[in-house]
């Protein structure tokens, strides 16, 4: 196996510096089999995965529409999904104010 260096420069031609003289012999089943079988990670008829016996039917629909979004749509929901959490944070933040101020957060007193 030969390969050729390309002289910093500049002296030999880029493309004939970077020819290899390697010669690939097709003998070997090895290196170059004839037919490829691929195998399936789990048999077909095989039972769901564990952590897939936990949903329910409402679960997989929802995995089944955002599978079928586009990278925007799917981007958007996210967005949609952040606003809603930091919605919802804003919302806990109010009533655990108003719960301090009207001291039903305080433990009893022994």
């Amino acid at each position: 196996f030969i390969l050729k260096m390309a002289s910093p420069n500049g002296g030999d031609d880029f493309e004939t510096s970077l020819m290899s003289f390697e010669k690939l012999d097709r003998a070997s089943p090895d290196l170059w089999p004839e037919k490829c079988k691929f195998k399936s990670p789990r048999p077909i008829n095989s039972s769901p995965p564990r952590w897939m016996a936990e949903l329910e039917s409402e679960d997989i629909e929802m995995l089944k529409e955002l599978g079928s979004l586009t990278t925007a749509n799917l981007m958007e929901k996210i967005k949609g999904l952040q606003n809603l959490a930091y919605q919802l944070g804003l919302e806990e933040s109010r009533e655990m104010t108003r719960g301090k101020f009207l001291n039903i957060l305080e433990r009893p007193k022994k």
